[in-house]
């Protein structure tokens, strides 16, 4: 018994290593990719699906990021909003209800997914338990909150040939939301002024 004993809390060791040397392999690869990308530019195509996987909303859009903690969001027309932040605050501007809200950026990763793709990348690994998979040209990472209170359950973002392809976000009662990145290009000269948005005259604005 004593041997057997011994033997279990070997192998529960072996593992427990095996787990915190691929964490840390997954964190270090993530980073390699995240880091080659001061700017990211592209269009967006963006699927809510609920949890029996019915279609609740279909979105396209473009998007401009820089680090750290820049991003412009522009869905199209005819659901067409405006996401901007300049790294501390964020506005959300709906130009069909003529109505701007003003939030205090949350600098934590698992409730600003953008800041991901923008935000510090030292970060992550304080925010999620990491692992990943190669095949080819495409590396697929698998991040799970370590906090309780996200508005995710776990996500999975994507990378081919080392450029950002996609990612899905799967939250509490199963609703997914898949992102698909089209026509990116890193490191593209940005403009700050975007990233600072003007009220237009006559919205209406709430402050969070």
């Amino acid at each position: 018994m004593r041997l057997i004993r011994m033997l279990l809390i070997a192998f529960l060791s072996v593992t427990a290593f095996h787990a915190q040397a691929d964490d840390a392999a997954a964190i270090k690869r993530l980073s390699e990719l995240l880091s080659k990308a001061q700017t990211i530019t592209g269009r967006f195509s963006q699927l809510t699906l609920d949890g029996s996987g019915t279609q609740l909303q279909e979105t396209a859009g473009e998007m401009s990021l820089k680090r750290p903690g820049l991003f412009r969001w522009h869905t199209d027309a005819p659901q067409e909003q405006l996401l901007v932040s300049n790294g501390q605050k964020v506005w959300l501007y709906d130009p069909d209800l003529q109505q701007v809200t003003i939030q205090t950026l949350d600098q934590r990763l698992t409730h600003t997914p953008a800041l991901l793709l923008s935000g510090d990348v030292s970060s992550i690994s304080e925010n999620f338990e990491i692992t990943h998979k190669e095949a080819g040209d495409v590396v697929d990472f698998m991040l799970k909150p370590k906090a309780k209170d996200t508005l995710f359950d776990s996500l999975r973002l994507s990378f081919r040939g080392g450029v950002v392809n996609d990612m899905q976000l799967i939250d509490g009662v199963g609703q997914r939301t898949n992102i698909l990145f089209l026509g990116v290009k890193m490191n593209q000269p940005l403009d700050a002024k975007q990233f600072d948005f003007q009220i237009p005259a006559g919205a209406d604005v709430i402050q969070e």
